[in-house]
């Protein structure tokens, strides 16, 4: 049977009210009183409920997160830290999955509303801009992770741009000089950093890239980046090395050289991006950038906490710096 804020009242011997008191940190209650209905809370394991709070515009103590795609390893290691670094704040955790579809995005954003989240961290850039903008101008608080959103919110992500001239310069220092480069869609603004950061590097190294061998995937990351890197693989001047924005876009790439019987790294180097645990697991492991996923879900949940307490909604741009991790997916070109 649930307790209820009744029950506690009447173990008590107090007032609804002065149990409502002590749950919401005001009145005037003696310390001792507040002490016993304390303690008669704590044996009745009484839990307040957030949606009456929420139905008097106190705090629910939740959070939200929106993510393009969970079954992405990226997004679900960004998940877990997320809700570790709410849970040890103590914080509960909605999570929306997008699955890429602008309509869905905003019935989510609605959805969380509705639910009266205290705050949001938004991990996906497909949602319509201007439903973005109206909730980042809401006095809901709001910080976005991985994507940059250039809406005036706080904002958690890595020098994606850095990262492409690390992928670059690998692929330089293991004399490559004609690549493939696998993107996202044109709407993920991170996949555009990291293209313009290896066309930087690659064009100060006097190098050019022809306008085919950059290939833009769609949202089954795998399966396209299968069939990108099939089709500049069997072409007529293939390219010895792969560059692709995300590990599963790298991913797709190794499954379309071991289609076409081609051995990597011996024949063909592919690099991906993001270190998932994938990554390591793959034949061969895969050499890619790291992002600091842990960090960004802590600093993510931590700026939207601090936030709540003090009210500060600053615009904020947190860039942490990409590692390059180097595998087995990797050589020097023959």
């Amino acid at each position: 049977m649930k307790i209820t804020i009744y029950d506690v009242a009447r173990e008590a011997g107090v007032s609804i009210a002065a149990v409502s008191q002590v749950i919401n940190g005001k009145g005037k209650i003696s310390e001792q009183r507040r002490h016993e209905i304390i303690q008669v809370m704590e044996r009745l394991n009484y839990q307040p409920s957030a949606i009456a709070s929420a139905l008097t515009g106190k705090k629910t103590f939740t959070i939200g997160l929106l993510v393009p795609d969970i079954s992405n390893p990226f997004f679900a290691e960004i998940a877990r830290a997320v809700e570790d670094q709410s849970h040890n704040l103590g914080y509960g955790l909605f999570i929306c999955s997008t699955d890429n579809n602008k309509d869905r995005a905003e019935r989510y954003l609605s959805l969380m509303q509705q639910k009266r989240v205290d705050g949001m961290i938004i991990g996906t850039g497909i949602a319509n801009k201007s439903t973005l903008a109206s909730l980042v101008k809401s006095k809901l608080p709001v910080v976005v992770i991985a994507r940059e959103a250039k809406l005036g919110a706080k904002t958690v992500i890595i020098d994606d741009f850095c990262g492409g001239g690390m992928a670059a310069n690998h692929l330089l220092e293991q004399n490559h000089s004609h690549v493939g480069l696998l993107s996202e869609n044109e709407e993920v603004s991170s996949s555009r950093e990291r293209i313009r950061g290896f066309l930087s590097v690659w064009e100060q190294a006097g190098l050019r890239i022809e306008e085919g061998l950059i290939q833009a995937c769609g949202d089954e990351l795998v399966r396209d980046g299968k069939a990108k890197a099939t089709e500049l693989l069997s072409s007529a001047n293939p390219p010895s090395a792969l560059f692709c924005c995300n590990d599963l876009l790298a991913i797709g790439a190794l499954q379309a050289a071991k289609g076409l019987g081609l051995r990597v790294p011996e024949q063909v180097s592919i690099i991906g991006f993001d270190n998932t645990i994938l990554a390591e697991v793959t034949d061969p492991p895969l050499t890619t950038i790291a992002q600091p996923t842990k960090e960004m879900g802590q600093i993510a949940v931590d700026s939207l906490v601090a936030m709540l307490e003090d009210g500060n909604r600053d615009d904020i741009r947190i860039v942490l710096q990409p590692e390059l991790v180097i595998r087995q997916s990797t050589a020097k070109k023959q």
